[in-house]
């Protein structure tokens, strides 16, 4: 026969299960165990998922409605408390799920215990953190609206403004500096397109599959994930506590996402040194050095760029701690949030950064024009003068620019400074007519194809932009 003593000494093994443990775990257990740490972020997603909890269990009749109003006012109480920082973190509690029960329990007693009727810790932080990430997405797409809002401002501000393109990091072509800006729009865009998708697909609940196999409460799943702003209940309670692929989905897009902001990084790092003086940024997104009182160092893209390695990492990390595990809840699973929440925080400090740094820098016109005439950047427009002029194929055109490509660089000149009996040598049949599209000006001007980078494309690229992303 088991004396009160011995039931007391059980049930401080632990909270949960100290009905059936007879001794508390060893402290390394403890500490390896517990994920308050990190899930207590959870805390306002947690509170929320219990509160349309008690009200379903309300409505069913499997709470009464003075349980339910004792749970929701201690519930708004924990919540407050935590704010406050007034919440004691114990490692032995484990996890936020058990933090706020226990403190429920605190506040109202015995009937603390009936809010976990019909639910598991596994459909509990299933529910959370799915919610985590439903609105993390939610406050990503905001970011990019406002990047690419930057981004729209400055492509109207230089639709003009030639500068060379590159393909290899070798002057190409010329085109505007609005036009290489609307790139990046349209790279943001799809990254708000993948946010968004991401979001519509995950916008379902888990809450209510139990720790596996559902329940044989008279649950209204549909009501929990309506009150929770979700769409629908998902549809299988194995799949509902097993599976992470809406984190991985998010942090495939941040991934993605944190690319295109390191691609634009890169590019205001070269343009803001010496050699390039394409751009200038200013001392709010520039740093000093302690040695060297000329220097203005492009440190806020710089560490735009480092942190993209931060976000890969979270995606291989949780990519790494699924791949092998079986159905359903596995305890590798609670190792889910730390990536997601490091990669949330980076992404969500480089996107503003990168917008602030779009506004603040101040472009160079005169040597983007300049650099733009460099490296025979029309090349391409004489070769297409003698197609279209001469009806020569486009790949023996193609030839002949190059042997007079060949001359502009034996004489150390321009391709419009090519004497016109030189250009001859290489085709008799060439005209003065020719010098006519060998600007840098007539260039832009002439890529009037959809997507080109004649300004009045880019214009009208602006526009459609504004008026399809709302910004």
């Amino acid at each position: 026969m088991t004396n009160s003593s011995d039931s007391a000494k059980r049930n401080t093994a632990n909270p949960m299960w100290g009905g059936h443990y007879e001794r508390a775990p060893d402290q390394w257990m403890q500490v390896i165990n517990a994920s308050i740490d990190v899930d207590r972020k959870l805390y306002a997603q947690d509170i929320e998922g219990s509160l349309a909890h008690a009200a379903m269990l309300a409505e069913q009749g499997i709470l009464t409605r003075d349980e339910a109003a004792q749970i929701t006012q201690g519930l708004h109480t924990i919540r407050a408390e935590i704010e406050r920082g007034d919440m004691a973190w114990r490692t032995e509690l484990e996890d936020i799920h058990m933090h706020v029960e226990h403190r429920l329990k605190e506040l109202i007693g015995d009937v603390a215990g009936k809010l976990h009727t019909a639910r598991s810790r596994n459909d509990q932080v299933a529910t959370d953190f799915r919610l985590y990430v439903h609105q993390a997405c939610t406050r990503n797409e905001a970011l990019l609206r406002a990047l690419m809002s930057a981004l729209l401002t400055r492509a109207e501000e230089h639709a003009e403004t030639i500068m060379p393109g590159f393909t290899h990091l070798q002057t190409a072509q010329p085109v505007t500096l609005g036009h290489h800006l609307m790139a990046y729009v349209e790279m943001f865009g799809r990254d708000l397109s993948r946010f968004a998708d991401a979001r519509a697909r995950m916008s379902e609940s888990p809450l209510g599959a139990a720790a596996l196999a559902g329940t044989s409460f008279p649950l209204d799943r549909e009501k929990t994930a309506q009150t929770l702003g979700l769409t629908r209940p998902m549809r299988n309670s194995l799949d509902a506590v097993g599976s992470r692929d809406f984190a991985l989905e998010f942090l495939g897009a941040s991934a993605i996402c944190a690319q295109n902001l390191s691609r634009l990084a890169e590019e205001f790092v070269l343009w803001s040194s010496a050699p390039f003086s394409f751009v200038k940024f200013t001392e709010a997104f520039t740093t000093g050095s302690s040695i060297m009182p000329q220097k203005r160092n492009p440190d806020a893209a710089e560490l735009v760029r480092g942190k993209t390695g931060r976000v890969y990492g979270a995606l291989i990390a949780l990519l790494t701690t699924m791949k092998a595990l079986p159905l359903a809840y596995n305890k590798d699973m609670q190792e889910d949030k730390e990536p997601v929440f490091d990669a949330t925080e980076t992404l969500q400090l480089c996107l503003p950064v990168m917008a602030g740094m779009v506004g603040d820098f101040t472009a160079n016109a005169a040597r983007l024009r300049e650099t733009a005439a460099q490296g025979f950047s029309t090349a391409t427009d004489l070769a297409d003068w003698l197609v279209r002029t001469l009806g020569i194929p486009f790949r023996e055109a193609h030839h002949i620019t190059g042997r007079i490509v060949r001359e502009a660089e034996a004489r150390g000149c321009m391709l419009h400074e090519v004497p016109l009996e030189a250009m001859q040598q290489a085709e008799p049949r060439i005209t003065a007519d020719v010098f006519t599209v060998l600007s840098v000006e007539h260039s832009v001007a002439s890529r009037t194809s959809f997507g080109g980078t004649a300004p009045a494309r880019v214009k009208e690229a602006i526009m459609e932009a504004r008026k399809r992303y709302g910004v």
